[in-house]
């Protein structure tokens, strides 16, 4: 199931219309969106609401939140793609290549407000993020597993980014455990779950503890994890993707899907597919998700596209 890019006249209205219709202030954690994507089956009917196209490059979009009633999506610009090596070098199968690391801002048309710079050197990739009704955090990592990474909180209203910490793995999603005051983070791939500890002050205080001492074993194997949401009572909603082949010598197929994660014990409390797609192919959960409340069920944010990007909007109605 898929919808076509509506032309900007039509979009501008419909977008007006979400604005309008959506809660008006910032939307942090919210327990009531674990409540409704417990109730998401297979056979639940995902309604197209709006296809926005997104007037700038959006680059390789990865994480996006909503705040108020404007958009923000990390993205990262490859200048130079990494390079595999023939054999692993010093622990890594890749060089870094190069980029720039972008956190985008922009309104419900799809019009950018601001573009914010993040990352340094070697270090350009964001990841998924999350918006704790206060903050947004962002990782920003090498492009490349078993690397390094620096963790920045955005303020949305002035886009300044404050540097919390740096660790030494690949960090490809980050969200705040606003219950026990935790960031609980995502490698390459989603294989391996940290969680850092913040104090009052909001720095970290294990932020020197050694990668294989921190890291926990994802038992989950469904999909990788490509965004993901603090959703409260200790939980984190996480929207991925996998490939699979149906049998020998047949192509593979992307599916994409959402994972409910208890981070208390670090286990998938509820999973289930989202299947629906571009045009193209794309799996609407590829890049960055967002997904909020309505009246009657929820309404889902997709962009899996990148650089001449559309955002999809999609309604379920919860029975």
């Amino acid at each position: 199931m898929s919808i076509r890019p509506m032309n900007s006249m039509y979009a501008g209205v419909i977008a007006g219309a979400i604005a309008f219709a959506a809660c008006a202030e910032a939307a942090g954690p919210d327990a009531v969106v674990a409540d409704r994507v417990r109730m998401l089956t297979r056979g639940t009917v995902w309604k197209p609401v709006a296809a926005i196209k997104i007037d700038f490059d959006t680059q390789h979009p990865q994480g996006m939140v909503r705040v108020g009633e404007n958009f923000y999506v990390s993205s990262v610009e490859i200048t130079k793609a990494t390079t595999r090596f023939p054999q692993p070098v010093d622990g890594y199968d890749r060089d870094t290549g190069e980029g720039v690391g972008h956190l985008f801002k922009f309104d419900a048309n799809g019009k950018l407000l601001a573009d914010l710079k993040l990352g340094e050197g070697s270090a350009y990739h964001p990841g998924g993020i999350d918006f704790d009704g206060k903050d947004i955090w962002v990782p920003v990592a090498e492009y490349r597993p078993n690397s390094r990474a620096i963790v920045y909180r955005v303020d949305p209203a002035t886009m300044k980014a404050t540097e919390v910490f740096r660790y030494g793995d690949h960090v490809g999603g980050i969200v705040h455990n606003l219950q026990d005051n935790t960031l609980n983070g995502v490698s390459w791939g989603s294989r391996r779950l940290y969680k850092w500890t913040l104090d009052g002050s909001g720095k970290v205080t294990n932020a020197g503890t050694k990668p294989e001492e921190l890291r926990v074993t994802n038992p989950a194997l469904y999909i990788d994890y490509q965004d993901c949401k603090y959703l409260g009572r200790q939980e984190m909603l996480c929207s991925g993707l996998n490939n699979y082949q149906m049998r020998p010598n047949m192509p593979r197929f992307p599916l994409g899907g959402l994972e409910i994660v208890d981070l208390g014990s670090n286990r998938v409390v509820y999973q289930v597919p989202v299947e629906l797609w571009t045009d193209t192919g794309f799996p609407m959960t590829q890049n960055p998700v967002w997904i909020e409340p309505t009246a009657t069920g929820l309404r889902a944010y997709f962009i899996p596209e990148d650089e001449k990007s559309t955002m999809y909007i999609y309604d379920a109605e919860i029975k």
